[in-house]
């Protein structure tokens, strides 16, 4: 069987004000020709259909295009909802679009009830792990203490009681939303951490054929059998350096799998430059960067009069402009941006309490506080969810 693996679509995203919506649109018609022309006999779409709990009309439109099309097709096509999407709103009619061939999976309650596929080799039945917020589904699954590594375990175990009730080569293919250990994070993925821990190990995937991961925008390899598409399209400029690519995987009639990379059209190169303004306008090795998107950090010791106008005049798609004086990290004048850059909220928050009574939490107090941002966490994806 093959399957063709992709991910946070993230449609009704902007990159830094710049619309998106026609490459979003102009990728869902590569997916449709890559299906029709490369044989793919199902998709999975692994979670962030959507941007946002409420997405725009205009995304809802396309959203509905892309089913239409895909259904079109005559293609099975298995989806789940992601950190960003609303399950509830994104399984609106999921019985009903299923008899179309395009099946939601937002319940969690349904970890255990796979679609089931048929080829010339025999069933292969596809399970849809939905993003599990461990706040929310701890009682659902039993979970004592709320954790990522513990509410997704006690999912695939539900996986794997129901494979183990099927025909002797049955294969599977589960679907999750998840941060998986030796994963590569970017800057535009939404904080997933509970108690300090966003990651799970690989090893919860274990005795399932392939595991289609979403939620990393890198498209990348964690083991032959677990993989992320990542994100059809840039969405931060630390995906400068990403090939944007989804997964074109075979699965044969013994469950092994090969993978290749299909890649996806993007609208416009992203490059970081970095150095004084009269550097960066000057020189020669910049050409190439003219056309793409632009995050340009300035390292010049005193603010230069109109850079992001100046900048423009080679650079005409700057979309960033950012200030990194290079001084000594003890240097007064270093900005508060600059001095926390890179720290998690936990961390912050542990810099104040020593800055203000002279010494930082001990582990109980660490504790306490990690407790607490996980709490407003949680309380916004609920209100979130509840729009």
């Amino acid at each position: 069987m093959r399957l063709l693996h992709t991910s946070d679509w993230h449609l009704g995203r902007a990159f830094h004000r710049v619309n998106m919506l026609g490459a979003q649109a102009g990728f869902i018609g590569h997916l449709v020709a890559t299906v029709r022309e490369r044989g793919v006999d199902a998709v999975v779409v692994s979670g962030d259909v959507y941007d946002r709990a409420v997405p725009p009309l205009a995304a809802v439109e396309l959203f509905d295009d892309a089913l239409h099309r895909l259904a079109d097709l005559g293609v099975p096509t298995v989806m789940i909802s992601g950190n960003h999407d609303s399950a509830r709103r994104l399984g609106v009619g999921a019985g009903l679009i299923g008899r179309a061939g395009i099946h939601l999976r937002t319940e969690p309650s349904a970890c255990g009830t796979p679609v089931v596929l048929q080829d010339d080799s025999g069933d292969v039945a596809f399970y849809g792990l939905p993003y599990l917020e461990p706040a929310l589904v701890k009682d659902e699954f039993g979970v004592e203490k709320p954790g990522h590594e513990a509410v997704l375990a006690a999912a695939m175990d539900r996986v794997r009681a129901d494979l183990a009730t099927r025909a002797r080569g049955t294969r599977s293919v589960v679907l999750a939303h998840a941060f998986v250990t030796g994963g590569q994070a970017s800057d535009s993925e939404r904080d997933i951490t509970i108690g300090g821990v966003a990651a799970v190990p690989a090893g919860v995937f274990d005795g399932v054929d392939y595991a289609a991961l979403g939620h990393l925008h890198g498209c990348q390899t964690i083991t032959e059998r677990v993989r992320y598409s990542g994100s059809p399209l840039p969405y931060s400029f630390s995906e400068a350096d990403h090939r944007k690519s989804m997964w074109l995987v075979d699965l044969d009639a013994e469950g092994a799998v090969t993978a290749e990379r299909v890649d996806c059209p993007v609208p416009r190169a992203l490059a970081r430059i970095r150095g004084t303004l009269e550097e960066l306008l000057a020189d020669p090795g910049l050409t190439r960067h003219e056309e793409a998107w632009i995050e340009a950090t300035l390292t010049d010791a005193v603010r230069p009069a109109d850079p992001m106008a100046r900048l423009a005049e080679r650079f005409p798609h700057t979309l960033s402009l950012a200030f990194a004086p290079e001084r000594a990290p003890e240097d007064p004048d270093v900005s508060y941006a600059q001095r926390l850059a890179g720290r998690s909220d936990q961390e912050i928050a542990q810099d104040f309490v020593a800055h203000v009574r002279g010494a930082g939490p001990d582990a109980h107090e660490q504790g306490v506080l990690r407790d607490a941002f996980d709490a407003v966490r949680a309380d916004e994806t609920v209100r979130e969810v509840a729009r």
